[in-house]
This record gives C-alpha cells, structure tokens and sequence, in this order.
C-alpha cells in the first residue's frame, strides 16, 4: 500500500462500496421507509404507526412493576419511547438512538374560519422554520385530533382521493410590488389563509343575505356531519396543514426519495428499525421519538421533558441501579439529519466539510450557530468510539458540518442528551430541500443510516 493510500482521505460515494446484496436490501428498505412516511405525516400519526409496528413485533405497553423485555411508553400520542432490555443490568449503561418526528408544517390558529370576499378560510400559524412562499400554491391536506365538548377525541385525516387545500399566491402579471420586496416582507406569517370553500350553506341559500357566513356555515356543517364537532371545538383541536401526496421514488435512476417530513423521520424510522431487528443486546437498547424540536424541544412531549427520564427511571431501580449511574455509563446516536451540498447554491456550503448525498450517513460533530452556539460539540473520546464502532460494522459514513460557519446554523436534541450527561453524537441522513413540502434524501444513505444505528444497538 503506497503513502497516498495510507495518509489520504479517499472520499467516495457509498454505491462504489457495497456489500453483495446490499442495494437490494436498500431498495427494500426504502419501499418499507416511504410507507411509513406515508402513514405518519404527524407527529401523532407517527406514534400510531410506530406502536403498530412494535406491537407486532411483541412490544407491550409499559406495566411498572411488572417484568418486560420489550415495551414501550407515550406521552400525549406524540412522544414515544422503545425499550428492549438487555442482559447487562442497566445501570452498565443504555445503548439510545434519539430522533425527532415532528417537521414544519402549517398550524391552524386557535379560531382559524373566516368568511370574505365569497371564499371561506382558515387563519393559519406556520410551525418550525420555513420558507413561506414554499407552501403557497402546494397542495395540502388537514389532519390532527379534536376533542369535542364532550371530551371524545376525533382524529382527522384525508380519506383517500380527499379534495386538497391550499395558499394562494399573486400571480405574476400582477406581483411586480411583490418581486420588489425582501423574501422576508413579501410572504408574511399572517398571510398564510388556506382557502377551503366558496359554496354557500344549501339550507340557507335563500335566507340571510350574501356575506352573512353562509360559506363560512357550509364548512362547519361539513365538519359536524363528518366529525361531530362545532365551531368552539376549535379551542380544543390540534390541526394542521401538511402536503398532500405519497412519498416517490426521485430521479430517472430511482435513486432517491422524494417526500414531505423527512427531517427527522428518516432517522426516526432508521432508530426504530434498527431495535426491533436487532439480535439479543448485552446492553439496553433504548429508541426515543421526540416532538418539538423544531421550536426547540419545549414542553413535555418535547427532548427537555422529564418524561423520558420517568420512563428510564423505573428501568434502573426495577434493576438495583441509579437513573445517573445508567446515564453516565451509557452512549447515545443523536439521530438528525443534515445537509446535502447542493450543486445549484454552492456557496453557503463549505465542499470539503459538507455531507454528500449517496456517502452514508454524516457524522457531525457540533451543530448550532456561528461559534459552536447551542452545540453539545462532541468529544474526541466520543468520536474515536464512533469510528470504531461504525468502522467495525462496515458502515458506509462520512463527516460534515451544517454548512459555512456564519451562514446559519441549526440545532439537535443532542445538548438535551449531553445535559443529562449522556456521551452523544450526531448521526443522521444528509437532505436536499430541507424543510421545504419536498425533502430528497438518497435510499443508500437511509439504509446507511440504519445499518449505523444497527452498530450501536449491537455494541458488545
């Protein structure tokens, strides 16, 4: 071996290094991985999904005092943890992959209808971090829960050829004042109304006079023949605008994915995956599907909620061992993606530290902002184990950070981990589109993704 072969770095896409097998394995996963998606364009719906696909596969929900090998506990159908215990006590430490599952999205205000102008709409409240204009004109579909006065829950969701709603925008013979404005001033929050009827009430079309929410009232009636509920049931719903449509197969090769909500679901179904097909584990495997890291991780659904830990606790002390002594002793995936540098907007990306769609996963070792802001900046202890343990599983993988270092920025659950003096890491899929309606990851770097996380379930 030369000097060259030993000394440089080589980096090279993950297809010119598989295993025999293995991009049939992906294209597998992948046909599984956008099933998911599709049945969780929520953060609820995502918790459902997964509880039926642990559930098959033995998982119970937790019973303290009770003795269980696998189960599982939610918090409001929006935060779910996965257990599988191991045959090390777990005071020798957890193996944990954490991922999030909420994305950007369009909320509706706590009294969205409105009547005006002959079209009835909804008064929105855009969630995360997004592009605004991104959403004008796409298709969307509302979906969440509402409790009615009663206190019965009603999950709404599309049925299946549903008629779609959306966000008008100006047309361009008209939008030159608009073209004049900063992205920033042209599409404010508070313009973001979704059109979602212009047909009056039938029962009162020949009674109050136009304009006095007959439109307005042939929604509701809508919604009260379908779901029961009211206009005041609005104060107790959580509803959303997400986009319509499945998630496909991206470009003339199929080799990618192309699909809403991909930050963070794509880690979050790797996470899963990887504990449910994991082999008996020495240590405590641990999957954590967190809500609300977009708006930083707030409330108790949210990575900084104590819910987790109450699940954890009982784990430990069922076991003679201390939540502390459990955490310091344990090693963690922060499972979130990054970045793809994208050829058309070269210039907010560093190309020598910028993940790569199709090189595996991307190890990051500090997010947040401009000096490291809201970073937990990873060890170099906690790097060297990662090569090893990645290295020693044959994972295709690559390093990189979220961009030029004042370009922006952005953060993870990992400091939430860190806090609790947990040893964590980045690990997680490089994005094209990020939190736009249409993500695009690479089905090599999904399957790469699980096969990481696979590697520290498997730690022995």
């Amino acid at each position: 071996m030369s000097k060259r072969d030993i000394l440089l770095r080589k980096p090279a896409p993950a297809y010119g290094r598989l295993r025999e097998g293995a991009w049939e394995r992906a294209e597998a996963f992948a046909e599984e991985y956008k099933a998911f998606l599709d049945a969780g364009k929520t953060e609820r719906n995502c918790v459902r999904e997964a509880v039926l696909q642990a559930e098959k596969r033995g998982y119970a929900r937790l019973a303290p005092g009770t003795a269980q090998t696998h189960f599982y506990a939610e918090r409001h159908g929006k935060a779910l943890i996965l257990v599988r215990t191991g045959t090390k006590p777990a005071a020798a430490g957890l193996r944990i992959v954490a991922a999030h599952i909420d994305s950007p999205r369009i909320d509706l205000k706590p009294y969205p209808l409105y009547e005006k102008d002959g079209f009835a709409l909804f008064k929105t409240h855009y969630y995360g971090g997004i592009k605004k204009y991104h959403w004008l004109t796409a298709p969307l579909e509302l979906r969440g829960v509402v409790y009615l006065r009663d206190g019965t829950a009603v999950s709404i969701a599309p049925a299946e050829n549903e008629p779609v709603l959306f966000i008008s925008d100006v047309l361009p013979h008209l939008g030159k004042e608009q073209e004049k404005k900063a992205v920033s001033e042209a599409f404010p929050g508070e313009s973001l109304n979704v059109t979602v009827g212009t047909v009056p009430d039938r029962e009162e079309a020949g009674g109050p006079a136009p304009g006095d929410e007959r439109i307005k009232l042939a929604v509701l009636s809508l919604l009260n023949r379908r779901y029961g509920m009211t206009e005041h049931d609005f104060q107790s719903a959580e509803l959303c605008l997400v986009p319509a449509g499945r998630a496909r197969d991206a470009g003339l090769d199929a080799s990618m994915i192309a699909a809403y909500g991909q930050d963070d679901r794509s880690c979050a179904y790797a996470a899963m995956r990887a504990l449910f097909d994991a082999p008996e584990p020495e240590y405590t495997g641990v999957c954590i599907l967190a809500d609300k890291e977009e708006i930083g991780s707030e409330g108790v659904t949210g990575m900084q909620s104590a819910f987790f830990d109450t699940v954890l606790e009982g784990v430990c002390l069922s076991q003679g061992g201390t939540l502390r002594e459990c955490y310091q002793n344990s090693f963690c995936f922060s499972g979130d993606v990054t970045n793809a540098f994208d050829p058309n907007f070269p210039d907010v990306s560093d190309p020598q530290n910028n993940a790569r769609l199709g090189y595996g996963p991307c190890v990051m070792k500090a997010t947040g902002r401009g000096g490291k802001s809201g970073s937990s900046d990873a060890s170099a202890e906690t790097m060297s184990r990662t090569r090893r343990l990645l290295d020693g599983a044959d994972v295709c993988w690559q390093m990189g950070e979220l961009g030029k270092v004042d370009a922006g920025g952005g953060g993870t659950v990992a400091k939430y981990l860190a806090m609790r003096n947990i040893e964590v890491v980045d690990v997680g899929v490089p994005v094209l589109n990020m939190h736009a309606p249409t993500e695009v990851t690479a089905k090599i770097d999904c399957f790469e993704t699980y096969r990481a996380f696979a590697a520290l379930y498997n730690d022995r």
